[in-house]
């Protein structure tokens, strides 16, 4: 009896140490915009693949493009005393507001993908992104070089509540303005999606639109624009098009001469980048307030160096 009681009260020890134990892991809560986005899917497999490599646990939320839910989530990551916060925004005009929650409750904070529209970013709060200004230009600039300087360029926006899709947009009328013989004829938001983005691009070949470009803000938008044209009986070699992201779908057109030119978006490398960041402001180290993972132009040229 005297022995069983010793086991008894060593195994009640152990799983009472192995409770404390699991209680004081590091926690970092993760909202994301929407998780059927190929784009976040991969930035988010990354983030759990370094946090998996760092020994922490990630508590993910899918927001599904709904800012009251993110948050919503926000609060709840704070109610339960996570250790960071890592936010992909629905809408990055929202961001003071979760700023403001992180700062108060003095938890971490890391920003990815989306840049906030916080004027400055306080101690304790980062972003882990790619500069805009830079993809959207890359971009534009080889569109100018497919369409020789001359022709009709419609562009597809991502969502308007969405910086990205204003400097990539504000991007290629830039460089379209030091090229007077090309036009925008056409400007209006595809939301990102591909579905909506054929859609479009349906409407504006009904509607008689003389294009012989495609600008879009992202892979998955340039892919819908491919799929309206091969539906309308139009070969999209024919067009100049291009997209940002360099998707394992995007690719795939690269290869195939649909889609002209895209730009490598590092999903890997903002995922474990923002994983790095949390875990770093968590231990109190300096972070810069914007830790860049550089765009690069994908052609027919290179696109190989890229496949996933």
């Amino acid at each position: 009896m005297k022995g069983r009681f010793l086991m008894t009260a060593a195994l009640v020890a152990l799983s009472v140490s192995g409770m404390a134990h699991g209680a004081s892991a590091t926690t970092i809560g993760v909202t994301m915009d929407k998780f059927d986005d190929n784009f976040l899917t991969s930035v988010r497999n990354a983030m759990d693949a370094q946090a998996k490599a760092k020994g922490v646990a990630i508590q993910a939320e899918d927001a599904n493009d709904d800012t009251s839910k993110q948050i919503s989530q926000i609060q709840n990551f704070i109610a339960q005393k996570v250790d960071a916060i890592i936010v992909n925004p629905v809408d990055t005009s929202a961001t003071p507001k979760m700023t403001q929650l992180a700062t108060a409750a003095k938890i971490p904070l890391v920003y990815v993908n989306r840049k906030p529209e916080d004027k400055t970013l306080p101690a304790g709060v980062a972003f882990v992104g790619s500069n805009e200004k830079v993809s959207g230009v890359l971009q534009a600039e080889e569109l100018v070089k497919c369409m020789k300087g001359k022709g009709n360029l419609v562009i597809m926006e991502g969502q308007l509540s969405n910086n990205a899709a204003l400097d990539r947009t504000a991007d290629v009328e830039e460089v379209v303005a030091k090229n007077p013989d090309i036009k925008v004829v056409e400007k209006q938001t595809a939301e990102w999606d591909r579905n909506k983005a054929l859609d479009l691009m349906n409407n504006w070949i009904t509607s008689g639109t003389k294009l012989n470009g495609v600008a879009a803000n992202n892979d998955e938008m340039a892919i819908g624009a491919i799929l309206a044209l091969k539906q309308a009986g139009v070969d999209p070699k024919t067009m100049c098009i291009g997209g940002i992201d360099a998707t394992v779908d995007g690719l795939a057109e690269v290869a195939n001469g649909n889609l002209y030119v895209t730009v490598f978006q590092n999903s890997k490398g903002q995922g474990k980048g923002a994983v790095d960041a949390a875990l770093a402001l968590i231990k109190g180290d300096k972070v810069p307030s914007f830790v860049d993972v550089p765009f690069e132009k994908v052609t027919k040229d290179n696109y190989k160096n890229y496949a996933q």
